[in-house]
């Protein structure tokens, strides 16, 4: 019997650094990732979500440190420039209403107060009555609205028939009526302090059966589920199964809801600063300017023009960046 003419080679065994790079690899691909950054992902890819954020960012910075820009500035929001304006027509001598290396954006007619200033100072009281609104529509509406879904019969009916009866209250007029028959001094706030609490309390008050519905129907459908279930037959109790099984699945849509609401907020303040029940002058708003802005529009078209703009990029950056929050919180999205 002849030898083979080859013999057989053994395959070289794979290096430790090549052990390290496959087991390294199968981990990465069995690796699981939470729900909080897989939205982040999908966030991550929508430019104009992010957009939308860095603007919503920086209004809340530029709010926050109103005093110290204004500071550093050498303007006040209060402060009059008389000199600045025509005698004869009541106008900002110059143009583009008075804009200038010490006012950016021009100062207002007549008075002649800095309207930067004003805008940054305005931008406190939107955002502090739009947040602070929502979040007092976020509270009561996930508490009833988890009640109303998990305990269902006359509860759920009654919260319902409680929801239906404020989606058809006229909010608008129920707010300029009980603004103007508040005294000026109310636990212990005073003048505009009280017309700001009480604009946040209504407004969120209102508000609250938009995410009360949202938040019972999302109970309805989740009490009967598997994992709610596996904890009654554990013997967990009802307050255990509300706020360790439903409430942290619910807060999803809450976020998406509460950035919805935050720029509809802010656009009720504006509304009624406009018509005169929101805060008292000389209190920076922007509603209050674009109601004064009114008789100036033909001759002095810049003091319209940037309480308007300041409105509709903050209403934009709030919906865009909600979009973009919905979407990557949204478990059936595409992107």
């Amino acid at each position: 019997m002849t030898a083979p003419l080859h013999e057989p080679t053994a395959e070289a065994a794979p290096s430790a650094a090549e052990e390290a790079a496959v087991a390294s690899a199968d981990a990465k691909a069995v690796q699981g990732r939470s729900l909080g950054r897989i939205a982040w992902e999908r966030l991550k890819r929508d430019k104009l979500a992010l957009t939308g954020g860095a603007v919503v960012l920086l209004l809340i910075a530029l709010a926050l440190l109103a005093p110290v820009i204004t500071s550093l500035l050498g303007q006040d929001p209060n402060e009059y420039h008389e000199n600045l304006i025509d005698p004869l027509f009541g106008t900002p001598t110059g143009s583009l209403g008075g804009v200038s290396g010490d006012h950016l954006l021009g100062v207002e007619p007549v008075n002649g107060r800095d309207i930067f200033a004003r805008i940054l100072y305005g931008a406190r009281i939107s955002l502090l009555v739009g947040f602070l609104s929502a979040l007092v529509a976020v509270v009561l509406g996930t508490i009833l609205g988890i009640l109303a879904g998990f305990f269902g019969g006359w509860v759920d009916s009654l919260i319902s028939r409680v929801m239906d009866g404020l989606l058809a209250f006229p909010q608008l007029l129920f707010i300029i009526a009980l603004v103007s028959v508040m005294p000026n001094e109310m636990l212990g706030l005073t003048g505009t302090g009280v017309r700001v609490f009480v604009m946040i309390l209504v407004i969120g008050f209102f508000g609250w059966p938009y995410i009360g519905r949202v938040v019972r129907g999302q109970t309805l459908s989740m009490r009967e589920r598997e994992y709610v279930e596996a904890a009654r037959s554990l013997g967990a109790g009802r307050l255990y199964i509300l706020f360790k099984e439903l409430l942290p699945n619910l807060v999803a849509p809450i976020i998406v809801y509460t950035t919805m609401m935050i720029p509809t907020n802010i656009l009720t303040e504006a509304a009624l600063s406009f018509l005169g029940v929101g805060v008292k002058p000389p209190t920076a708003s922007w509603g209050q300017m674009l109601s004064s802005a009114l008789d100036y529009y033909d001759s002095d078209p810049m003091y319209m023009v940037v309480p308007g703009v300041a409105i509709f990029i903050t209403v934009l950056a709030f919906n865009l960046f909600g979009d973009g929050v919905r979407d990557a919180l949204d478990p059936k999205g595409s992107r």
